[in-house]
Protein backbone atom coordinates (compact mmCIF):
# COMPACT_ATOMS: atom_id res chain seq x y z
CA UNK A 1 0.00 0.00 0.00
CA UNK A 2 2.97 2.33 0.41
CA UNK A 3 3.24 2.67 -3.37
CA UNK A 4 -0.42 3.52 -3.97
CA UNK A 5 0.34 7.24 -4.51
CA UNK A 6 3.08 6.43 -7.01
CA UNK A 7 0.83 4.06 -8.95
CA UNK A 8 -2.03 6.55 -8.98
CA UNK A 9 0.35 9.30 -10.15
CA UNK A 10 1.69 7.12 -12.95
CA UNK A 11 -1.85 6.24 -14.08
CA UNK A 12 -2.81 9.95 -14.14
CA UNK A 13 0.33 10.79 -16.09
CA UNK A 14 -0.25 8.04 -18.67
CA UNK A 15 -3.94 8.96 -19.04
CA UNK A 16 -3.16 12.68 -19.42
CA UNK A 17 -0.43 12.18 -22.00
CA UNK A 18 -2.46 9.51 -23.81
CA UNK A 19 -5.53 11.74 -24.17
CA UNK A 20 -3.34 14.62 -25.31
CA UNK A 21 -1.68 12.42 -27.94
CA UNK A 22 -5.13 11.31 -29.16
CA UNK A 23 -6.19 14.95 -29.54
CA UNK A 24 -3.04 15.83 -31.48
CA UNK A 25 -3.62 12.83 -33.75
CA UNK A 26 -7.13 14.11 -34.55
CA UNK A 27 -5.84 17.60 -35.28
CA UNK A 28 -3.12 16.16 -37.54
CA UNK A 29 -5.77 14.16 -39.41
CA UNK A 30 -7.97 17.23 -39.82
CA UNK A 31 -5.10 19.34 -41.14
CA UNK A 32 -4.30 16.62 -43.67
CA UNK A 33 -7.81 17.02 -45.11
CA UNK A 34 -6.36 20.04 -46.91
CA UNK A 35 -4.37 20.01 -50.13
CA UNK A 36 -0.64 19.26 -49.92
CA UNK A 37 1.68 22.25 -50.27
CA UNK A 38 5.45 22.29 -50.51
CA UNK A 39 6.91 24.59 -47.87
CA UNK A 40 10.23 22.79 -47.38
CA UNK A 41 12.37 25.30 -49.28
CA UNK A 42 14.76 27.86 -47.72
CA UNK A 43 15.19 25.76 -44.60
CA UNK A 44 17.75 27.99 -42.89
CA UNK A 45 15.44 30.99 -43.32
CA UNK A 46 12.53 28.99 -41.92
CA UNK A 47 14.48 27.95 -38.83
CA UNK A 48 15.54 31.56 -38.29
CA UNK A 49 11.95 32.78 -38.69
CA UNK A 50 10.66 30.24 -36.18
CA UNK A 51 13.39 31.12 -33.69
CA UNK A 52 12.72 34.84 -34.03
CA UNK A 53 8.91 34.91 -34.17
CA UNK A 54 7.73 31.85 -32.20
CA UNK A 55 10.56 31.46 -29.71
CA UNK A 56 11.80 35.04 -29.55
CA UNK A 57 8.35 36.70 -29.69
CA UNK A 58 9.81 39.36 -32.02
CA UNK A 59 6.46 40.59 -33.35
CA UNK A 60 4.80 41.00 -29.95
CA UNK A 61 6.51 44.34 -29.38
CA UNK A 62 4.29 46.06 -31.95
CA UNK A 63 1.85 46.59 -29.06
CA UNK A 64 4.24 47.23 -26.15
CA UNK A 65 1.86 46.82 -23.19
CA UNK A 66 0.23 43.59 -24.34
CA UNK A 67 3.55 42.37 -25.73
CA UNK A 68 5.41 42.92 -22.45
CA UNK A 69 2.86 41.07 -20.32
CA UNK A 70 2.51 38.29 -22.90
CA UNK A 71 6.27 37.72 -22.79
CA UNK A 72 6.08 37.53 -18.98
CA UNK A 73 3.42 34.81 -19.20
CA UNK A 74 5.21 33.00 -22.02
CA UNK A 75 8.68 32.95 -20.43
CA UNK A 76 7.36 32.42 -16.92
CA UNK A 77 4.98 29.61 -17.77
CA UNK A 78 7.53 27.76 -19.92
CA UNK A 79 10.37 27.97 -17.38
CA UNK A 80 8.15 27.25 -14.39
CA UNK A 81 7.07 24.03 -16.03
CA UNK A 82 10.68 22.89 -16.01
CA UNK A 83 9.75 22.00 -12.45
CA UNK A 84 7.49 19.37 -14.00
CA UNK A 85 10.65 17.29 -14.49
CA UNK A 86 11.14 17.24 -10.73
CA UNK A 87 7.44 16.65 -10.03
CA UNK A 88 7.29 13.69 -12.43
CA UNK A 89 10.39 12.07 -10.93
CA UNK A 90 9.09 12.66 -7.39
CA UNK A 91 5.67 11.32 -8.34
CA UNK A 92 6.96 8.12 -9.92
CA UNK A 93 9.67 7.26 -7.37
CA UNK A 94 8.19 8.79 -4.23
CA UNK A 95 11.09 11.19 -3.68
CA UNK A 96 10.82 14.79 -2.48
CA UNK A 97 12.50 17.62 -4.42
CA UNK A 98 14.91 15.22 -6.08
CA UNK A 99 16.70 17.98 -8.01
CA UNK A 100 18.07 19.41 -4.76
CA UNK A 101 20.44 16.43 -4.53
CA UNK A 102 21.27 16.61 -8.23
CA UNK A 103 21.93 20.35 -8.54
CA UNK A 104 23.38 20.97 -5.11
CA UNK A 105 22.07 23.38 -2.48
CA UNK A 106 23.34 26.62 -4.07
CA UNK A 107 22.26 25.94 -7.64
CA UNK A 108 18.96 24.46 -6.50
CA UNK A 109 18.36 27.55 -4.38
CA UNK A 110 18.80 29.83 -7.39
CA UNK A 111 16.63 27.49 -9.46
CA UNK A 112 13.70 27.63 -7.01
CA UNK A 113 14.11 31.39 -6.49
CA UNK A 114 13.97 32.00 -10.25
CA UNK A 115 10.81 29.94 -10.51
CA UNK A 116 9.19 31.91 -7.70
CA UNK A 117 9.96 35.29 -9.23
CA UNK A 118 8.67 34.17 -12.62
CA UNK A 119 5.52 32.70 -11.04
CA UNK A 120 4.79 36.04 -9.37
CA UNK A 121 5.25 37.85 -12.72
CA UNK A 122 2.86 35.37 -14.36
CA UNK A 123 0.23 36.10 -11.70
CA UNK A 124 0.61 39.86 -12.24
CA UNK A 125 0.37 39.42 -16.04
CA UNK A 126 -2.74 37.22 -16.02
CA UNK A 127 -4.48 39.63 -13.63
CA UNK A 128 -3.66 42.51 -15.99
CA UNK A 129 -4.97 40.52 -18.95
CA UNK A 130 -8.17 39.64 -17.08
CA UNK A 131 -8.77 43.31 -16.25
CA UNK A 132 -8.07 44.37 -19.85
CA UNK A 133 -10.64 41.88 -21.14
CA UNK A 134 -13.37 42.29 -18.56
CA UNK A 135 -13.01 45.74 -16.99
CA UNK A 136 -11.16 48.05 -19.36
CA UNK A 137 -12.84 46.47 -22.39
CA UNK A 138 -10.11 46.85 -25.03
CA UNK A 139 -12.02 47.15 -28.32
CA UNK A 140 -10.34 44.30 -30.19
CA UNK A 141 -11.03 42.01 -27.21
CA UNK A 142 -14.74 42.81 -26.98
CA UNK A 143 -15.89 42.47 -30.61
CA UNK A 144 -18.99 40.45 -31.37
CA UNK A 145 -17.15 37.38 -32.74
CA UNK A 146 -15.71 36.91 -29.23
CA UNK A 147 -19.08 36.82 -27.46
CA UNK A 148 -19.96 33.52 -25.81
CA UNK A 149 -17.46 30.67 -25.86
CA UNK A 150 -14.39 32.60 -27.17
CA UNK A 151 -14.62 35.10 -24.31
CA UNK A 152 -15.28 32.38 -21.74
CA UNK A 153 -12.38 30.35 -23.11
CA UNK A 154 -9.95 33.27 -22.80
CA UNK A 155 -11.08 33.96 -19.22
CA UNK A 156 -10.94 30.29 -18.26
CA UNK A 157 -7.35 30.02 -19.46
CA UNK A 158 -6.38 33.06 -17.37
CA UNK A 159 -8.13 31.57 -14.32
CA UNK A 160 -6.40 28.19 -14.82
CA UNK A 161 -2.98 29.88 -15.07
CA UNK A 162 -3.72 31.90 -11.93
CA UNK A 163 -4.83 28.79 -9.98
CA UNK A 164 -1.76 26.83 -11.12
CA UNK A 165 0.56 29.58 -9.91
CA UNK A 166 -1.28 29.85 -6.56
CA UNK A 167 -0.99 26.08 -6.12
CA UNK A 168 2.72 26.44 -6.81
CA UNK A 169 3.09 29.11 -4.10
CA UNK A 170 0.93 27.15 -1.63
CA UNK A 171 3.15 24.11 -2.15
CA UNK A 172 6.33 26.12 -1.63
CA UNK A 173 5.00 28.06 1.37
CA UNK A 174 3.80 24.99 3.26
CA UNK A 175 7.08 23.24 2.36
CA UNK A 176 8.98 26.23 3.76
CA UNK A 177 7.01 26.13 7.03
CA UNK A 178 7.59 22.38 7.34
CA UNK A 179 11.31 23.03 6.91
CA UNK A 180 11.16 25.64 9.66
CA UNK A 181 9.49 23.09 11.96
CA UNK A 182 12.20 20.52 11.19
CA UNK A 183 9.85 18.11 9.43
CA UNK A 184 11.61 18.48 6.05
CA UNK A 185 15.32 19.07 5.36
CA UNK A 186 16.48 22.55 4.34
CA UNK A 187 16.48 22.85 0.55
CA UNK A 188 15.67 25.61 -1.91
CA UNK A 189 15.30 29.36 -1.67
CA UNK A 190 11.75 30.71 -1.80
CA UNK A 191 11.92 34.54 -1.65
CA UNK A 192 8.35 35.23 -2.75
CA UNK A 193 6.80 32.55 -0.55
CA UNK A 194 8.95 33.63 2.38
CA UNK A 195 8.04 37.29 1.96
CA UNK A 196 4.34 37.04 1.06
CA UNK A 197 2.61 33.67 1.30
CA UNK A 198 4.32 31.81 4.16
CA UNK A 199 3.79 34.67 6.69
CA UNK A 200 0.10 34.65 5.79
CA UNK A 201 -0.18 30.90 6.44
CA UNK A 202 1.88 31.22 9.61
CA UNK A 203 -0.78 33.54 11.09
CA UNK A 204 -3.09 30.53 11.48
CA UNK A 205 -0.39 28.49 13.24
CA UNK A 206 -1.29 25.27 11.42
CA UNK A 207 0.12 22.08 12.91
CA UNK A 208 2.55 19.82 11.06
CA UNK A 209 -0.14 17.43 9.90
CA UNK A 210 -2.26 20.12 8.28
CA UNK A 211 0.78 21.77 6.66
CA UNK A 212 1.76 18.40 5.19
CA UNK A 213 -1.81 17.98 3.91
CA UNK A 214 -1.63 21.44 2.30
CA UNK A 215 1.75 20.75 0.73
CA UNK A 216 0.59 17.45 -0.75
CA UNK A 217 -2.76 18.89 -1.81
CA UNK A 218 -1.07 21.79 -3.62
CA UNK A 219 1.44 19.39 -5.20
CA UNK A 220 -1.35 17.19 -6.55
CA UNK A 221 -3.39 20.23 -7.63
CA UNK A 222 -0.43 21.56 -9.59
CA UNK A 223 0.34 18.34 -11.50
CA UNK A 224 -3.32 17.45 -12.15
CA UNK A 225 -3.97 21.07 -13.17
CA UNK A 226 -1.14 20.94 -15.68
CA UNK A 227 -2.48 17.66 -17.15
CA UNK A 228 -5.97 19.17 -17.35
CA UNK A 229 -4.60 22.33 -18.99
CA UNK A 230 -2.66 20.23 -21.50
CA UNK A 231 -5.80 18.38 -22.59
CA UNK A 232 -7.97 21.49 -22.51
CA UNK A 233 -5.75 23.01 -25.21
CA UNK A 234 -7.55 20.90 -27.84
CA UNK A 235 -10.76 22.84 -27.18
CA UNK A 236 -9.08 26.22 -26.80
CA UNK A 237 -7.52 28.98 -28.84
CA UNK A 238 -4.41 28.39 -26.76
CA UNK A 239 -3.23 25.66 -29.12
CA UNK A 240 -0.92 28.40 -30.35
CA UNK A 241 1.31 27.55 -27.38
CA UNK A 242 2.35 24.50 -29.42
CA UNK A 243 1.38 25.30 -32.99
CA UNK A 244 3.10 28.70 -33.20
CA UNK A 245 6.34 26.82 -33.85
CA UNK A 246 5.31 24.74 -36.89
CA UNK A 247 3.09 27.58 -38.08
CA UNK A 248 6.00 30.03 -38.28
CA UNK A 249 8.27 27.38 -39.84
CA UNK A 250 5.78 26.71 -42.65
CA UNK A 251 4.92 30.40 -43.10
CA UNK A 252 4.86 32.00 -46.54
CA UNK A 253 8.30 33.56 -47.04
CA UNK A 254 7.41 35.36 -50.26
CA UNK A 255 7.09 39.14 -50.25
CA UNK A 256 3.88 40.39 -48.69
CA UNK A 257 1.34 41.17 -51.38
CA UNK A 258 2.58 38.52 -53.79
CA UNK A 259 -0.47 36.46 -54.69
CA UNK A 260 -0.03 32.91 -55.90
CA UNK A 261 -1.02 32.26 -59.52
CA UNK A 262 -2.96 29.25 -60.70
CA UNK A 263 -0.82 27.19 -63.10
CA UNK A 264 -3.77 26.53 -65.41
CA UNK A 265 -4.54 30.24 -65.70
CA UNK A 266 -0.88 31.18 -66.16
CA UNK A 267 -0.62 28.70 -69.03
CA UNK A 268 -3.70 30.13 -70.73
CA UNK A 269 -2.35 33.70 -70.44
CA UNK A 270 1.01 32.69 -71.91
CA UNK A 271 -0.75 31.07 -74.86
CA UNK A 272 -2.84 34.20 -75.40
CA UNK A 273 0.25 36.41 -75.39
CA UNK A 274 2.19 34.24 -77.85
CA UNK A 275 0.69 34.52 -81.36
CA UNK A 276 2.79 31.59 -82.57
CA UNK A 277 1.85 29.19 -79.78
CA UNK A 278 0.01 26.01 -80.57
CA UNK A 279 -2.30 25.27 -77.64
CA UNK A 280 -2.58 21.63 -78.68
CA UNK A 281 1.11 20.97 -79.34
CA UNK A 282 2.15 19.79 -75.89
CA UNK A 283 -1.26 19.12 -74.38
CA UNK A 284 -1.28 15.78 -72.51
CA UNK A 285 -3.96 13.26 -73.24
CA UNK A 286 -6.91 14.02 -70.99
CA UNK A 287 -8.73 11.38 -69.02
CA UNK A 288 -12.39 11.60 -70.07
CA UNK A 289 -13.41 10.52 -66.56
CA UNK A 290 -11.20 13.03 -64.76
CA UNK A 291 -12.90 15.69 -62.66
CA UNK A 292 -11.94 19.19 -63.89
CA UNK A 293 -9.73 21.13 -61.53
CA UNK A 294 -11.69 23.32 -59.17
CA UNK A 295 -10.82 26.98 -59.01
CA UNK A 296 -10.52 28.45 -55.54
CA UNK A 297 -12.11 27.14 -52.35
CA UNK A 298 -15.64 26.69 -51.12
CA UNK A 299 -14.84 24.34 -48.23
CA UNK A 300 -11.90 23.35 -46.05
CA UNK A 301 -11.01 20.47 -48.42
CA UNK A 302 -10.05 23.05 -51.06
CA UNK A 303 -7.64 24.91 -48.78
CA UNK A 304 -4.05 23.81 -48.31
CA UNK A 305 -2.68 22.24 -45.16
CA UNK A 306 -0.79 25.34 -44.03
CA UNK A 307 -4.01 27.36 -44.20
CA UNK A 308 -5.72 24.76 -41.99
CA UNK A 309 -2.74 24.84 -39.61
CA UNK A 310 -3.19 28.64 -39.53
CA UNK A 311 -6.78 28.14 -38.41
CA UNK A 312 -5.77 25.92 -35.49
CA UNK A 313 -2.94 28.29 -34.54
CA UNK A 314 -5.00 31.51 -34.42
CA UNK A 315 -4.76 33.13 -30.98
CA UNK A 316 -7.89 35.27 -31.49
CA UNK A 317 -5.86 38.28 -30.34
CA UNK A 318 -7.59 40.51 -32.90
CA UNK A 319 -4.49 42.39 -34.03
CA UNK A 320 -5.42 41.56 -37.61
CA UNK A 321 -8.97 42.88 -37.26
CA UNK A 322 -7.87 46.03 -35.42
CA UNK A 323 -5.80 47.14 -38.44
CA UNK A 324 -8.20 45.94 -41.16
CA UNK A 325 -9.40 49.05 -43.10
CA UNK A 326 -12.62 47.29 -44.09
CA UNK A 327 -13.45 46.51 -40.46
CA UNK A 328 -12.42 49.98 -39.27
CA UNK A 329 -14.87 51.55 -41.73
CA UNK A 330 -17.74 49.45 -40.39
CA UNK A 331 -17.83 46.61 -42.92
CA UNK A 332 -18.59 43.08 -41.83
CA UNK A 333 -15.13 41.66 -42.55
CA UNK A 334 -12.99 40.56 -39.60
CA UNK A 335 -9.83 38.61 -40.52
CA UNK A 336 -9.90 37.05 -37.04
CA UNK A 337 -13.42 35.80 -37.66
CA UNK A 338 -12.29 34.30 -40.99
CA UNK A 339 -9.76 32.17 -39.10
CA UNK A 340 -12.22 31.29 -36.32
CA UNK A 341 -14.87 30.26 -38.86
CA UNK A 342 -12.37 28.12 -40.77
CA UNK A 343 -11.44 26.34 -37.53
CA UNK A 344 -15.12 25.88 -36.62
CA UNK A 345 -15.80 24.25 -40.00
CA UNK A 346 -12.69 22.11 -39.66
CA UNK A 347 -13.84 20.89 -36.25
CA UNK A 348 -17.33 20.29 -37.64
CA UNK A 349 -15.88 18.07 -40.36
CA UNK A 350 -13.64 16.32 -37.81
CA UNK A 351 -16.64 15.43 -35.62
CA UNK A 352 -18.43 14.16 -38.73
CA UNK A 353 -15.50 11.81 -39.42
CA UNK A 354 -15.38 10.68 -35.78
CA UNK A 355 -19.08 9.79 -35.91
CA UNK A 356 -19.18 8.10 -39.32
CA UNK A 357 -15.66 6.75 -39.77
CA UNK A 358 -15.31 8.94 -42.86
CA UNK A 359 -16.68 12.26 -44.01
CA UNK A 360 -20.35 12.07 -44.96
CA UNK A 361 -21.69 15.06 -46.85
CA UNK A 362 -23.52 17.21 -44.33
CA UNK A 363 -24.86 19.71 -46.85
CA UNK A 364 -22.70 22.48 -45.42
CA UNK A 365 -19.73 24.42 -46.74
CA UNK A 366 -17.25 26.92 -45.40
CA UNK A 367 -18.66 29.44 -47.87
CA UNK A 368 -22.11 30.75 -46.93
CA UNK A 369 -22.58 28.46 -43.89
CA UNK A 370 -19.60 29.86 -41.96
CA UNK A 371 -18.21 32.77 -43.98
CA UNK A 372 -20.50 35.11 -45.87
CA UNK A 373 -19.88 36.59 -49.31
CA UNK A 374 -20.26 40.05 -47.85
CA UNK A 375 -17.22 39.44 -45.64
CA UNK A 376 -15.11 38.20 -48.53
CA UNK A 377 -16.05 41.04 -50.89
CA UNK A 378 -15.18 43.67 -48.28
CA UNK A 379 -11.47 42.72 -48.30
CA UNK A 380 -9.14 45.22 -49.99
CA UNK A 381 -6.23 42.70 -50.14
CA UNK A 382 -4.02 45.31 -48.45
CA UNK A 383 -2.14 42.68 -46.36
CA UNK A 384 -2.50 44.67 -43.14
CA UNK A 385 -3.85 41.58 -41.35
CA UNK A 386 -0.92 39.45 -42.49
CA UNK A 387 1.60 42.07 -41.35
CA UNK A 388 -0.08 42.45 -37.95
CA UNK A 389 -0.25 38.77 -36.99
CA UNK A 390 2.32 37.97 -34.27
CA UNK A 391 2.67 34.36 -35.46
CA UNK A 392 2.53 34.81 -39.27
CA UNK A 393 -1.02 33.62 -39.93
CA UNK A 394 -2.33 34.53 -43.39
CA UNK A 395 -6.11 35.20 -43.42
CA UNK A 396 -5.79 36.91 -46.80
CA UNK A 397 -4.82 33.70 -48.57
CA UNK A 398 -8.09 32.06 -47.48
CA UNK A 399 -10.11 35.11 -48.56
CA UNK A 400 -8.46 35.11 -51.99
CA UNK A 401 -9.10 31.39 -52.55
CA UNK A 402 -12.76 31.75 -51.61
CA UNK A 403 -13.19 34.79 -53.86
CA UNK A 404 -11.58 32.83 -56.69
CA UNK A 405 -14.26 30.18 -56.27
CA UNK A 406 -17.04 32.75 -56.26
CA UNK A 407 -15.82 34.46 -59.41
CA UNK A 408 -14.22 31.65 -61.46
CA UNK A 409 -16.61 28.83 -60.57
CA UNK A 410 -19.88 30.66 -59.93
CA UNK A 411 -19.39 33.95 -61.82
CA UNK A 412 -20.63 35.54 -58.61
CA UNK A 413 -19.41 39.12 -58.38
CA UNK A 414 -20.90 42.60 -57.97
CA UNK A 415 -21.72 44.43 -61.18
CA UNK A 416 -18.84 46.85 -60.66
CA UNK A 417 -16.36 43.97 -60.44
CA UNK A 418 -17.71 42.36 -63.60
CA UNK A 419 -17.33 45.64 -65.48
CA UNK A 420 -13.74 46.00 -64.29
CA UNK A 421 -12.84 42.42 -65.19
CA UNK A 422 -14.44 42.78 -68.65
CA UNK A 423 -12.32 45.88 -69.25
CA UNK A 424 -9.17 44.04 -68.18
CA UNK A 425 -10.01 41.17 -70.51
CA UNK A 426 -10.78 43.42 -73.50
CA UNK A 427 -8.54 46.44 -72.91
CA UNK A 428 -5.78 45.08 -70.61
CA UNK A 429 -6.73 47.79 -68.10
CA UNK A 430 -9.54 48.33 -65.55
CA UNK A 431 -10.83 51.36 -67.46
CA UNK A 432 -13.16 51.40 -70.44
CA UNK A 433 -10.63 52.76 -72.91
CA UNK A 434 -9.45 51.23 -76.13
CA UNK A 435 -5.87 50.00 -75.86
CA UNK A 436 -4.81 52.37 -78.61
CA UNK A 437 -6.02 55.33 -76.53
CA UNK A 438 -4.33 54.40 -73.25
CA UNK A 439 -1.50 56.92 -73.59
CA UNK A 440 -3.61 59.85 -74.79
CA UNK A 441 -3.42 61.44 -71.35
CA UNK A 442 0.37 61.67 -71.67
CA UNK A 443 0.23 63.22 -75.17
CA UNK A 444 -2.34 65.81 -74.10
CA UNK A 445 -0.26 66.82 -71.09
Amino acid sequence: MQYIDNIFFLLCLIAGIGLFAKSLKEIYRNINLGKPINRSDRKSERWATMASVALGQSKMGARPVAGFFHILVYVGFVIINLEMIEIIIDGIFGTHRVLSSVLGSTLYGWFTATLEVLALLVIIAVVVFFIRRNVVGVKRLTMKELLGWPKNDANLILIIEFVLMMAFFTMNSSDLLLQAKGVLPQHGWFPVSQGIFAPFLDIFDFDKGFLHFMERGAWWSHILGVLFFMNYLYYSKHLHILFAFPNTWFANLEKKGKINNLDSVTKEIKLMMDPNADPYAAAPAEDPNAVPEKFGASDIFDLNRVQLLNAYTCTECGRCTSVCPANITGKKLSPRKIMMSTRDRLEEVGKNINTNGKFVDDGKKLLDDHITREELRACTTCNACVEACPILIDPLSIIIEMRRFMIMEESSAPQEWNGMMTNIENNAAPWQYNQADRLNWAIEN
